[in-house]
């Protein structure tokens, strides 16, 4: 009984292993299809990353717009919890054609931009507008706003910064909801 059992395993065993592969190509066959497969395939091209710079790509255009700013970032220091700061930063536009803003938009909801959406003449000034909000925000913070322009490049960054204290009034301890006269 023994010897048939060793006999079938044994003969599963063979089997199993014949039969595993089944691919008419040798490892060299399928490594060259492999390589040339690569070798035809299109670069993905993806518009949020910048290519990289190559001799035979134009350089910027002289003629391009440029958002100069006054200040990139603004420290607005330590507040309460709960308040709100306003900044204003100030552009020029020191290109040769029309500066147009297309969108601008922040790291979180807590920060709200405003940019114009005219376009800004060679030579004039424009303002974004940036306020955040602290509500049930605390410590460290630093919210970013990006302007996407027909600048080269065509992404720009201004940023807050500060610090969000707790604010003065007392949570809820172990016993309840703390009562305030």
């Amino acid at each position: 009984m023994k010897k048939n059992l060793f006999l079938v395993a044994g003969l599963a065993v063979a089997m199993f292993a014949t039969s595993c592969d089944n691919n008419s190509t040798t490892g060299n066959e399928a490594v060259a299809e492999n390589t040339a497969t690569e070798a035809t395939a299109q670069p993905i091209e993806n518009p949020n990353v910048a290519p990289a710079a190559t001799e035979d790509q134009a350089a910027p255009s002289e003629n391009a717009p440029v958002m100069s700013f006054e200040e990139t970032e603004y420290d607005f220091g330590s507040i309460k919890q709960g308040e709100s700061i306003e900044h204003t930063f100030m552009f020029t536009n020191t290109g040769k054609t029309p500066l147009i803003i297309e969108s601008a938009s922040a790291t979180c909801g807590c920060t709200v931009p405003d940019w114009p959406k005219e376009p800004i003449a060679p030579g004039e000034t424009g303002k974004v507008a940036v306020k955040f909000n602290s509500t049930g925000k605390m410590g460290q913070q630093q919210p970013t706003v990006t302007i996407r322009a027909n600048t080269q490049p065509n992404i720009v960054r201004v940023a807050l910064k500060g610090n969000v204290e707790s604010s003065s009034i007392p949570a809820a301890g172990a016993s309840g909801p703390v009562r305030r006269n």
